[in-house]
């Protein structure tokens, strides 16, 4: 159906797959897709070229009695490969389906003690009152499919709601029947009623004319071609997936024809915040829950992406299954990205200077109030670095004349609560083959003694990681802290095994307590760091069931039976992000804030691999 076994399910194989589902009596009214997506075939299957068979896997969701189910459905055979039904008192919920949003707004408006809340606040036109459904989290019965709700006030179409919070009530909502089961009215502040509209000339001010144009061009074309999925520039080749809940995936990563990860992603978010009062509950998992890829953008040429682009669109579903296209969900360029080196040598007099230029693979997708953009960058020089940037609106609460010590306040009488932003990525590595290891690098000085007397020391203090156990691991900047991956298969010309490091962002994993629900859930965030045997069923970091999840899944479980890591197929999960205490400047819209990390060659190559890149005109010979 499909030229390659890691290309995206397409628009007529989703309609294929819905027949086979239809036919097999599991689609009969009103059950609705929480996810459907490609499963993909193992990797053995992939490398050996023995991957045949496409299949696609489904959430089905039945909304009038809450039973869920997890469907494989293979196209080439049209036929039901396996149904797993859900204990929600175990497995959790399935994702946040599309008809949730319109029936919550509905229920809550309706509900006679909700609207006793608001008339105690001033608020009688229900109309005005928007409603924000919060994923529910480990507070309160697993087996209740449910929402918490909290409120905004939009007066007029272009107001920006999040401006507006009505704080000190929410509503608890079950999906399946239909009503709201308990309003809690713990107190009450003044909605706050400075515009938080940055559009409107009042608050933005008059727009400043002093801004020349900036012209990227490419006049021959860029660099880069791409095949359908098949991406290729300047030795790096890869294949570009997507998926309604990781987003961007990339496959086979390789550079000069050697292989250097097998499969990357993003596939779990967890942003948990820090007000320990009224909203202690607030936690979202945005792609286990929400799926962040299910509200991918469509990107604009000189908005979204400036230069000689290439596009590729996204097929995602909706409640229903039925295929929807996403034209230009995915943005393929290359930027100058300054030096990559230069040297004015003393001696011979000779004055090199090369430039450095980026593959840039990315998407945007917006989830509630916050809008991500996922970048995969690719270097001349073998780097590939990753990186999230962070923009849309704070999530808002009421400020008191008091204040807060867990919230800023960022406008008068609105405050804006501490919360953390924790990516987990997935980086099924393959440097050089299937058998890799992992070692820690600390770097540390030396005292004085025999050996140096001098105290001027420097040395590298590596640490092999052996088992899962022994590789949940934190970042440490005070020591200079990387992983290596290393090939236990291939040596460069000095004998040492041909590598990858891994470079983190020391930035604090999740900082709830212990003990904390959330931190049951989001286990995977309570390490930098976790290498694990590679397993085709261990795709997400948090499980494959988060929403309600009573925790324990995903990582946690994945090293249960710690397994021997050293010289095999493994993978590698980094926990990075943010911990946000809200400026003044990040209101009413914030400017983009950025996080990642990089993975270099580390012995990969012999020598620089960019000795071949050419120089521009008066940059020196070459």
């Amino acid at each position: 159906m499909t030229a390659h076994p890691l290309d995206p399910a397409t628009a007529p194989e989703y309609l294929v797959g819905r027949e086979i589902l239809a036919a097999a009596g599991l689609l009969s009214e009103p059950v609705k897709f929480a996810y459907y997506g490609l499963d993909e075939p193992s990797k053995d299957d992939v490398l050996a070229g023995a991957a045949r068979e496409r299949r696609l896997r489904a959430f089905l969701l039945n909304a009038a009695t809450g039973e869920s189910a997890d469907v494989v459905v293979s196209l080439t055979e049209r036929r039901v490969v396996s149904e797993y039904k859900l204990d929600p008192a175990t497995d959790g919920q399935l994702p946040v389906i599309d008809a949730d949003f319109g029936l919550v707004e509905e229920l809550v408006r309706a509900d006679p003690d909700w609207r006793a809340a608001m008339a105690r606040r001033g608020l009688t036109d229900m109309a005005k009152v928007r409603i924000c459904p919060i994923t529910a989290g480990a507070f309160g019965d697993s087996r209740r499919r449910m929402v918490r709700v909290l409120a905004f006030v939009q007066a007029q179409e272009h107001d920006l709601a999040w401006a507006h919070p009505v704080d000190g009530v929410t509503a608890y909502v079950d999906l399946i029947e239909r009503t709201v089961f308990k309003v809690v009215d713990e107190f009450t502040l003044p909605v706050p009623a400075e515009s938080g509209d940055y559009d409107d000339p009042e608050v933005r001010g008059p727009r400043r004319t002093t801004l020349r144009p900036i012209e990227i061009t490419q006049p021959d074309g860029p660099s880069f071609t791409l095949e359908g999925n098949s991406l290729s520039w300047q030795g790096w080749s890869m294949r570009v997936g997507f998926d309604a809940r990781e987003g961007l995936t990339l496959h086979q990563i390789s550079l000069a024809d050697r292989p250097v990860i097998y499969r990357a992603s993003i596939p779990e978010m967890v942003v948990p915040y820090g007000d320990p009062r009224f909203r202690y509950w607030q936690a979202y998992f945005d792609t286990g829950e929400y799926l962040v890829g299910k509200w991918v953008n469509s990107l604009e040429l000189g908005c979204d992406c400036l230069g000689e682009i290439a596009y590729l669109d996204a097929t995602v579903t909706g409640d229903s299954g039925e295929p929807r296209v996403v034209p230009n969900a995915i943005c393929i360029h290359e930027e100058d990205f300054g030096i990559l080196w230069k040297h004015t040598d003393i001696f011979n007099e000779s004055v090199q200077s090369r430039r450095q230029r980026r593959l840039v693979v990315s998407y945007f997708t917006t989830v509630g109030n916050y809008d991500y953009g996922f970048y995969w960058y690719f270097y001349l020089d073998g780097t590939i670095e990753c990186e999230v940037k962070m923009t849309g609106v704070l999530f808002t609460a009421g400020f008191p004349d008091g204040g807060n010590p867990h919230s800023a306040q960022v406008a008068p009488g609105l405050g804006a609560p501490v919360h953390q932003h924790l990516f987990s990525a997935r980086l099924d590595m393959t440097v050089d083959g299937l058998s890799n290891a992992v070692e820690e690098v600390d770097v540390n000085g030396l005292p004085i003694g025999p050996d140096n007397p001098y105290g001027n020391a420097i040395v590298q203090q590596v640490t092999r990681l052996t088992r899962e156990s022994l590789a949940a691991r934190r970042a440490d900047a005070s020591r200079g802290r990387t992983w290596r991956v290393v090939s236990t298969s291939r040596t460069n010309r000095f004998g040492r095994p041909t590598a990858y490091t891994l470079y983190p962002e020391a930035a604090p994993v999740l900082l709830a307590d212990p003990a904390a629900p959330v931190s049951a859930r989001a286990g995977f965030a309570t390490n930098h760091l976790w290498v694990t045997r590679y397993d085709p069923a261990h795709r997400y970091p948090a499980g494959d069931f988060v929403n309600q999840n009573p925790g324990g899944a995903g990582l946690p479980a994945f090293i249960a039976d710690d397994k021997d890591i050293d010289g095999a197929d493994i993978v590698v999960w980094h926990t990075f992000g943010p911990t946000h205490f809200p400026r003044p400047e990040d209101w009413p819209v914030m400017p983009v804030a950025r996080c990642g990390f990089v993975l270099k060659p580390a012995g990969f190559f012999d020598r620089n691999p960019t000795l071949d890149v050419p120089s521009r005109g008066g940059c020196g010979s070459g």
